[in-house]
């Protein structure tokens, strides 16, 4: 049934939106999705799983045309660490990663540790923190500056592949903090971490090198008047 770039051209005049407006939720310019619309480029890993996540598209819809276009239900798995609950306010504390030398101090000693500040959100999910964005490897869907804030995971196992979720990475020694993408490896024992930003490469990490994980459950960005 149709191509790809017919069945996402479809998906785009059903969600009502222009070639400029999906492009810009997919971080793409609007010549490379009308590539992908036309059949001259394929479409990414990355983008297909905002369309899955963002849109609630089926994802069998837009590789096969089979089944309906959007799911029936919202694409979300419940597990122990994940919820769609949301509290009517609630208080999260705002940490600073420079003042407490990473995440994995906050992870281990969150009731110990100080935060800069506090941020009242209305009807959210459960979180246990907050920190800023730094880098632009999720750009333009997050930016540094914004304000992310997370739900701690135990183990990476539980992790529901294809969200965002922050991670602290142990490389030669030294804690490298990111937010990625994770999705499932095709090679045991590793994750393989996925950008927003088209400029970034997939990379593999192999799980005993996270020390410390969290899902991503809403983001915050500050816009300055005058």
């Amino acid at each position: 049934m149709n191509t790809v770039g017919e069945r996402l051209r479809l998906i785009r005049q059903q969600l009502e939106m222009t070639q400029e407006q999906l492009a810009q939720r997919l971080g793409v310019g609007k010549a490379a999705l009308s590539m992908v619309e036309t059949g001259k480029a394929r479409l990414s890993t990355r983008n297909k799983n905002i369309l899955v996540q963002d849109f609630n598209v089926n994802p069998d819809w837009v590789d096969t045309g089979h089944g309906p276009m959007f799911n029936a239900e919202p694409n979300m798995t419940p597990y122990s660490h994940r919820t769609d609950k949301s509290l009517p306010l609630q208080s999260v504390p705002l940490y600073s990663i420079e003042g407490t030398a990473g995440i994995v101090p906050i992870f281990q000693n969150g009731n110990e540790i100080k935060p800069i500040s506090h941020i009242h959100i209305p009807n959210l999910p459960k979180c246990d923190g907050a920190i800023y964005v730094v880098g632009d490897s999720m750009y333009p869907l997050l930016k540094s500056g914004d304000i992310i804030l997370y739900k701690q995971l135990n183990d990476v196992r539980d992790v529901f592949w294809g969200d965002m979720y922050l991670l602290s990475i142990d490389i030669d020694g030294e804690e490298y903090i990111t937010v990625k993408y994770v999705q499932k490896s095709e090679h045991e024992g590793y994750v393989k971490l996925v950008s927003q930003n088209q400029h970034h490469a997939d990379k593999e990490v192999a799980i005993e090198r996270i020390r410390a994980i969290a899902l991503i459950k809403a983001s915050v960005r500050m816009h300055t008047i005058g």
